[in-house]
């Protein structure tokens, strides 16, 4: 156990929604000037818990106390008063304002009854440069920045706030490498300066690099809290799941080079940022896209899936070429593509929508007669992906918002299903989730590509590649600069490939 005297500690937390028991009697310590990591599968209460930390639900039963002494926190105004911040996976900020004016929206300087601009600015400047962001300019509209830089932007405006315990809900999970980096070295300089800092994240080994305590959640119940260090990956994720850690990946079968290619691409560019792209992939197979971030991967996705327009190249499905035209176009029955986007809360949702809606909103032609919904034929197809995915939810006309982060992408994964594609593109679809349930996410993929289905699935995540892939296209600066297959896909090779060290120039262009 923890013995420091914790600066905030959580006592018999519960807290209830409707029939669901989301924390129950659930503690926990928190130091200053330390790391305390929070571990647990989605929908093991720990959201729930930093809610309640933050001041954005009421808990049902229990304590907190502040410095020794009984607190309680009716708002997150009231937690952020008491020095209490959050960075959500879910970004606070508005797309349509600056870097600036985010940053200070809830305390601005204030100058003859007016937002003083240039403190406002000198805030910002201050705020970015202690994220590890003074590359971001404080006058860009956040609605043009990628996702990546959105996230140091919000980290910046917790530290604006000047906090004594800071709480971070996956922040890493949108980050390049680079930016990952940055942003450990700003976690480490805070706990040195006495900050209390807690950290979610499913990324063992950001736990391993940061964290000084972990405290393990499973079903709403705190199991067990330890200092960093002491148990193995194996043994934790084991508390986590509550049952025994076995392989994460399924095995992979023989490849069988002989089934003609259900994709084929050649010469597929846009603009600069895809160059002379070439590959194909088979019935059954999955191809990984890997390389450094920002290479054109997420492009190439975008364009198969007819979102890009003047992509120029020859895209041919069983041999016949086709022109993805649009997205209607892509899923459709005849070419039967779906694309499973990146960011789940603004691409793969409406979260204001129930479950049922959101499944079938991809596949209402399917299940559409005349222009009416069949329900019957809705229900049966909704309660068969329900039981493929082991998506828990109580009901499927409740809001897909009250969903755990794991069950929301599942839900994601399932809407494209409801049409059955032939080919599925991922971009990324396990950041942000637990590894039970990563585990099921590929358990799943397997199952599919055994099922016939050819996937073309891009991670940031060297392991996945490995693990799930029977190949993976290495791409840099807009092109595939490498293929690798069999005992080749390995991380020696993943990332000479990924910075290029590994290819050759010829007459200025860049092959394998």
């Amino acid at each position: 156990m923890i013995l420091s005297e914790p600066l905030f500690r959580m006592e018999g937390i519960s807290k209830r929604y409707g029939g669901v028991t989301a924390l129950k009697e659930a503690n926990i310590s928190i130091r200053p000037g330390a790391i305390h990591a929070v571990l647990g599968e989605n929908g093991a209460g720990k959201s729930t818990l930093i809610k309640i930390m933050a001041g954005a639900t009421a808990p049902d039963a229990g304590r907190m106390l502040l410095d020794g002494k009984e607190a309680s926190f009716p708002s997150p105004a009231a937690a952020n008063g008491a020095g209490i911040v959050s960075v959500f996976q879910e970004l606070s900020l508005i797309p349509d304002l600056s870097v600036a004016d985010n940053i200070v929206i809830s305390d601005p300087p204030i100058r003859f009854g007016m937002i003083n601009r240039r403190a406002q600015r000198e805030i910002a400047e201050e705020a970015l440069a202690r994220a590890g962001a003074s590359d971001i300019h404080p006058s860009s509209l956040v609605k043009d920045l990628p996702l990546s830089r959105r996230q140091m932007v919000e980290i910046a405006k917790a530290l604006a706030r000047r906090p004594r315990l800071m709480i971070l809900d996956e922040a890493t999970s949108a980050l390049t490498k680079s930016d990952v980096e940055k942003v450990f070295n700003v976690l480490k300089r805070l706990r040195s300066e006495g900050l209390a800092l807690v950290y979610i994240s499913h990324r063992m080994h950001e736990i391993a690099e940061l964290a000084d305590d972990c405290t393990v959640f499973r079903n709403g119940r705190s199991i067990e809290s330890y200092s960093a260090g002491t148990k193995t990956d194996q043994q934790v994720v084991e508390l986590m799941i509550g049952r025994e850690y076995k392989s994460v990946f399924p095995p992979k079968p023989v490849s069988d080079a002989t089934r003609a290619p259900v994709l084929s691409c050649a010469d597929l560019s846009w603009g600069d940022r895809l160059v002379d792209i070439t590959f194909d992939v088979r019935p059954g197979e999955i191809v990984g896209v890997g390389g450094l971030d920002g290479q054109g991967q997420k492009e190439l996705l975008l364009a198969l899936f007819g979102v890009l327009r003047d992509v120029r190249g020859d895209v041919r499905i069983d041999g016949k070429r086709i022109r993805l035209s649009s997205p209607k176009q892509a899923k459709s029955g005849t070419t039967s593509i779906a694309l499973i986007p990146e960011d789940r809360k603004t691409e793969g949702l409406m979260l204001a929508m129930t479950v049922r809606e959101n499944l079938s909103i991809a596949a209402l032609g399917s299940v559409s007669r005349n222009g009416v919904i069949d329900r019957r034929a809705e229900t049966l197809r909704i309660d068969e992906l329900l039981k493929l995915l082991a998506i828990k939810a109580a009901t499927i006309d409740m809001p897909v918002s009250s969903l755990s982060g794991g069950n929301q992408q599942k839900v994601v994964i399932a809407k494209w299903l409801m049409n059955r594609p032939r080919i599925i593109l991922l971009n990324d679809p396990t950041r942000g989730i637990d590894v039970g349930t990563k585990q099921e996410i590929y358990q799943l993929l397997r199952q599919l590509a055994d099922g016939g289905a050819a996937i073309i699935f891009y991670s940031t995540d060297y392991d996945e590649l490995i693990g799930c892939c029977d190949r993976v296209l290495v791409m840099y600066d807009g092109t595939i600069v490498r293929t690798l297959e069999g005992d080749s896909i390995n991380e020696r090779e993943l990332i000479g490939s990924a910075l290029n060290m590994a290819a050759k120039s010829v007459e200025g262009r860049i092959v394998q």
